[in-house]
């Protein structure tokens, strides 16, 4: 080999360590890009009641695990109903939380909302914590639900220990919020399967049984209706949203299609108290895709436990 083809060839490996080496420190905050999903069971379930609240206009359904420990309530995705949280009951539970879950109006077991007037989410979300008489308890919100967990805590941060947020628009109403957010998504996206949209490819790619178990969930939830949202009790502007006063965490995935981390960014930074995580390689259903993790973390944050401003797993 000639000297001047020895120099090309050390100049080209040197090259490519250096943009391997800045490839890996790009990765690094979020983890290995090339580590294995690992395939997790749904845990069995524990014994929890069930019952039925009526309110102006719906009769709702939620379970209830029971027990003198703190509240933990749980607000489902639009894709969703009280269905959705499999890995969270017992976990939640066995760590000594009374954990309650609800179907909104025309999910799962709940009635249809009567058109044209679906109700305030939060009302509904008021209801069923007086008539379960809770004092103050522990929301997580995801998704959707968690447009009526935020307005929830705006209304009633008195009732609250802490707030988690997981994959939500919060339903922020702010225009260039809005202009961002549905740019991302393009014509005909929300006609794709919930899976495509909701689980990311690694999931998918890596767990086909577990996205299928998920699609029967969602599937089971809607009952092949087409479910009219509920409405907030008022706009949540940012300078709404920058009066919030609980304890909030924030969870996202890296690969969530209808959340990126530069949005969820965008809401943190209207949230300065507030503790963002974002797991690598998860959609927008981190509570599936990461069960163990996810719930490792929210139940640090409920116990008080802290997080930095931003952490990436």
């Amino acid at each position: 080999m000639s000297r001047r083809q020895m120099m090309v060839a050390s100049t080209a490996t040197a090259f490519a360590l250096s943009a391997t080496s800045e490839a890996a420190a790009d990765t690094a905050p979020c983890g290995s890009p090339c580590g294995s999903l690992p395939r997790e069971p749904i845990p069995a379930q524990v014994p929890a009641r069930e019952g039925f609240l009526d309110v102006p206009g719906a009769r709702l359904w939620f379970w209830d695990t029971g027990g003198h420990g703190p509240a933990v309530v749980l607000s489902h995705p639009g894709s969703g109903s009280a269905l959705s949280w499999p890995y969270q009951q017992p976990v939640f539970a066995k760590a000594g939380y009374r954990v309650i879950a609800y179907s909104r109006r025309g999910h799962y077991n709940s009635t249809l909302p009567t058109p044209g007037n679906p109700g305030v989410g939060a009302d509904d979300l008021h209801a069923l914590v007086n008539h379960l008489g809770l004092r103050r308890f522990h929301l997580l919100g995801a998704a959707l639900g968690g447009y009526y967990a935020t307005d929830y805590a705006l209304l009633h941060p008195e009732r609250l220990h802490s707030l988690v947020i997981l994959s939500s628009f919060m339903g922020i109403s702010d225009p260039e919020y809005l202009r961002v957010t549905e740019w991302l998504r393009p014509p005909g996206f929300s006609a794709m399967r919930h899976d495509f949209l909701e689980l990311s490819p690694y999931y998918r790619a890596a767990n086909e049984a577990g996205a299928r178990k998920w699609l029967e969930i969602s599937d089971k939830s809607l009952g092949g209706h087409d479910i009219e949202s509920q409405t907030l009790s008022a706009p949540i502007s940012w300078a709404r949203l920058e009066t919030l006063r609980v304890r909030t965490l924030l969870v996202g995935g890296d690969a969530d299609l209808y959340l990126p981390p530069p949005i969820l960014r965008m809401i943190a930074a209207h949230l300065p108290g507030s503790s963002s995580i974002v797991y690598s390689k998860v959609g927008h259903s981190a509570s599936w895709e990461r069960p163990s993790e996810f719930n490792r973390d929210v139940l640090k944050f409920l116990s008080g436990g802290r997080f930095p401003r931003e952490t990436c797993r």
